[in-house]
């Protein structure tokens, strides 16, 4: 996601280190711990998604609303966010939604402490299960703030690290349990951002599966608009629109005289409830 939480160049650089339309309840068959609350249905979208780093501005949106992308991914917080969003605010996600956007909540939560580079925020086995908790309250926060109500996801972004450190790799899930724990109290539907690589493949392939995220949304830049056929693992995992692609980073593209750096994603998962 250009620049979005880090550079590009940190990012592919730690990508090749680490080894190179509403459908009501959908996909909830692959929630975990969500019990015996009442949940609102689901709010999917399938269709081709776009994200940024910052939000655009409200009349961009409307120029770019032109049929080929149909959701934009906005990210709502995280002490690793790397954009400021002077846009993102309740009046543009009520505008947006009204113009016929669906929007994808992302938090840039903490990040591994065997990852490369440096960040606001990064978690240790002594820290996981606390920070994952924290900052699945206030992702929650966030997207409440910004009308995006109950029911709706929130994907957490972890970038690339090394899963063969296993200590690490032990403390990321961690993390993201208690992450995740923390949105279905509050019932909030969980989604998880990362590379099939390394931060993706780790909950993928993960043997205990609780507490561990429902939807997953899969950094592949193979240029292919698909959820399906360069879908790296078990035929039965993450189905019932409950996956997203992001297949293209960095393009650059203009319509109706706006011109935004994007990443392209094949999207067939939840969307933020708003309106």
């Amino acid at each position: 996601m250009s620049s979005h939480r880090h550079s590009k160049k940190r990012r592919y650089a730690a990508w090749a280190a680490a080894g190179a339309a509403v459908v009501a309840g959908a996909g909830m068959a692959a929630q975990n711990s969500m019990a015996a609350t009442t949940w609102p249905a689901q709010k999917t979208f399938t269709g081709r998604a776009f994200d940024t780093c910052a939000a655009p501005s409200l009349n961009a949106m409307k120029a770019w609303h032109t049929g080929f992308y149909g959701a934009a991914a906005v990210y709502i917080g995280g002490k690793n966010r790397g954009c400021g969003q002077p846009n993102l605010t309740a009046s543009w996600v009520k505008s947006v939604s009204t113009v016929g956007w669906k929007l994808i909540p992302l938090y840039v939560g903490a990040q591994p402490s065997c990852q490369t580079g440096s960040s606001p925020e990064k978690l240790t086995a002594a820290t996981a299960a606390s920070l994952g908790a924290t900052d699945g309250a206030d992702a929650v926060a966030k997207a409440s703030a910004l009308g995006m109500k109950a029911g709706s996801p929130i994907y957490l972004d972890m970038e690339s690290y090394d899963v063969t450190n296993k200590a690490c790799n032990d403390a990321v899930l961690t993390y993201v349990r208690a992450f995740d724990k923390t949105l279905h109290a509050k019932t909030y539907r969980t989604g998880y951002y990362g590379f099939t690589s390394s931060s993706a493949k780790a909950v993928a392939t993960a043997t205990d599966k609780t507490d561990l995220p429902g939807n997953l949304w899969y950094a592949l830049w193979d240029k292919k608009n698909t959820t399906t056929t360069d879908w790296p693992w078990g035929a039965t995992q993450f189905t019932g629109h409950s996956r997203a692609h992001q297949y293209m980073v960095n393009s650059k593209e203009s319509r109706g005289g706006y011109t935004i750096t994007v990443d392209r994603d094949a999207w067939d998962a939840p969307v933020a409830i708003t309106g």
